[in-house]
């Protein structure tokens, strides 16, 4: 006989918070929304933790380099899409490992002897401005000069005239030691006024660079998830298909952690698939989907790092109506959240839960965290954004972006559900959409938090943990719901309206 659950699965838009003591230091400026990305034992901190709670989706039309980029400024982070080679996920994650570092390995990198027009087509080529000449135009070579575009005139230089002519010579560079710390070489950068300083061993070999707009930017966003070298954190998708090929070359791109990307994550394939990683590699991973204890428990004992819950809650996804499996997101938070607190106390050892999908409105992200999950992963949210990688289009009157499921056919995407069949996508679980256009990811992930922290305070909690466990939280009949929007009068048009 079937086991059957006789509670209704429970969405988010079912429940309320109701309001704690908000004392006078509980204000929004104070709330700290640091939290854990990865497992770790009683006492100690975890390897990687995220500043803001987020974490965009593995997904085609959300997650590529410039999503990780800009979310890992805000504090959060980015799972790149693995719907693509293994090539150009990999590339897609050395662009982010790239983008900003304290001592960057220079990417750009020519010999005297090239010209002008070989300086033109490598800036065309990576957009770096600032080129290292050395004596074999490697990375590593002996450092000769710099070429930046203060030092020639597209208009007036001829193309093929040799780059030794207009460099900066090395003999009136300012330059650094290797062992220089950070703190001496931006030091270096602001009394000498420089915009890049080289850093050279005992034999003036290039060692690295340290660029000026990395101290500015940092400065300028404080919440900048970085790893030890202050380069931003990525994270990145695989499948329990190619991962033998698709995870060492991630591996040796940079990536921070991985996560497989899956429908259903209670299955053999995904043990198989973190057994493989643990056993190989020095990289987390987290598994999933799952929506009850069971498929939980098991995902933790393959050695997952962290747990996305949520099945067929994602607002493109469509995998209930064609196979009639999935739970509410409410429910399956709830449960799997009462399950990993229990191994907590029996092991001492935290597993992060992320909640994936159900996500409609802001308040619901402040609910899956006062529920117990760790951080949320969203992809509609993050589509709507400049920073997303589809195109925006003018459809009607208003201003749209692309937004498709991995599950459609669109992404043929058939690894995320494969169960062992053929290599194809027989239906799809997925559809092909379009989200309003948002604008800037900055301007509408800080409305967010600040939403999020305003609650906080109204539930008298300055961090997760303490929402976690101050949260006060009431199921709500269908004729409160109407009560809780606006009703029973003329509403003005306003710029200020909801999304």
């Amino acid at each position: 006989m079937a086991t059957y659950y006789l509670e209704p699965s429970r969405t988010f838009s079912e429940f309320l918070l109701i309001p704690n003591l908000t004392t006078k230091s509980c204000t929004p400026a104070n709330v700290k929304l640091k939290t854990p990305l990865v497992k770790f034992n009683k006492g100690e901190e975890p390897a990687i933790s995220l500043n803001i709670p987020f974490s965009s989706a593995v997904m085609q039309a959300v997650s590529d380099h410039g999503m990780a980029i800009a979310l890992a400024r805000c504090g959060g982070i980015s799972f790149i899409f693995g719907s693509q080679s293994i090539e150009e996920e990999a590339q897609m994650v050395r662009k982010v490992k790239g983008y900003k570092a304290g001592f960057v390995v220079s990417r750009s990198n020519l010999t005297p002897d090239h010209t002008l027009s070989d300086v033109l087509a490598l800036k065309e080529e990576t957009g770096h401005s600032t080129v290292a000449i050395t004596d074999d135009g490697t990375a590593n070579g002996v450092l000769l000069g710099i070429v930046t575009g203060r030092d020639y005139r597209k208009s007036r230089d001829p193309l093929d005239r040799p780059i030794r002519e207009f460099m900066t010579p090395f003999e009136k560079l300012i330059y650094g030691k290797s062992g220089i710390s950070l703190s001496e070489a931006n030091n270096l950068i602001w009394d000498h006024k420089l915009n890049c300083l080289p850093i050279v061993d005992e034999q003036l070999n290039l060692d690295t660079l340290v660029f000026r707009k990395d101290y500015d930017e940092h400065k300028e966003n404080p919440m900048e998830l970085l790893d030890t070298n202050k380069s931003y954190i990525v994270g990145a998708g695989i499948n329990t298909k190619d991962y033998k090929e698709r995870v060492p070359a991630l591996v040796e791109a940079g990536v921070d952690v991985l996560v497989i990307d899956s429908s259903d994550g209670y299955s053999e394939y995904q043990r198989e698939t973190v057994q493989y990683v643990k056993e190989n590699f020095n990289v987390k991973i987290g598994a999933g989907n799952v929506v009850d204890r069971e498929g939980f428990l098991y995902l933790v004992e393959s050695g997952a790092d962290f747990v996305k819950v949520g099945i067929g809650g994602g607002s493109i996804c469509i995998t209930r109506e064609q196979k009639g499996i999935g739970r509410g997101q409410a429910s399956s938070i709830m449960e799997v959240v009462e399950a990993r607190d229990e191994y907590f106390r029996e092991t001492g050892t935290y597993i992060p839960i992320c909640s994936d999908g159900g996500i409609v409105h802001d308040y619901h992200v402040t609910l899956a965290l006062a529920m117990g999950a760790d951080f949320v992963m969203l992809g509609r949210y993050f589509a709507r954004f400049d920073e997303s990688p589809t195109r925006k289009l003018k459809v009607g009157n208003n201003f749209v972006k692309e937004y498709w499921g991995e599950g459609s056919n669109r992404a043929r995407n058939w690894q995320r559900y494969d169960t062992g069949g053929k290599s194809k996508l027989l239906f799809e679980e997925g559809v092909d959409s379009y989200v309003p256009y948002a604008g800037s990811l900055q301007e509408n992930l800080d409305k967010t938090l600040g939403k999020i922290k305003s609650t906080m305070c109204n539930c008298g909690s300055l961090t997760l943990d303490e929402l976690k466990s101050k949260a006060r939280i009431a199921l709500v009949s269908a004729t409160s719901l109407v009560e809780g929007g606006a009703h029973d009068v003329i509403l003005k048009e306003s710029s200020l309206s909801e999304e």
